[in-house]
């Protein structure tokens, strides 16, 4: 049975810290930041808002991306969406 050196028992940890650095590293690479959403009620849709799908096209019109209804003070109202 072989006993390892001082000097590679010295090494050994180091590499196993290097290692796990690298492998934090490469997990942090991998994500991605999430965008903010910015949000703001409709100027433009009139009336109750029950379909998201209708919000959604009249937000468009207002050069937002997506739109949807959401419950303000027991009144349905349609809000517009973006990424900020």
């Amino acid at each position: 049975m072989a006993l390892l050196s001082p000097r590679r028992m010295a090494a050994t940890p180091a590499a196993l810290l290097l290692l796990l650095l690298l492998l934090v590293a490469a997990t942090e690479m991998g994500k991605t930041a999430e965008a903010r959403t910015c949000e703001s009620q409709s100027h433009k849709f009139k009336g109750a808002c029950f379909s998201d799908t209708n919000c959604a096209s009249v937000c468009r019109t207002e050069d937002f991306p997506r739109g949807h209804c959401s419950t303000h003070y027991a009144a349905r109202k349609c809000y517009c969406e973006r990424d900020c």
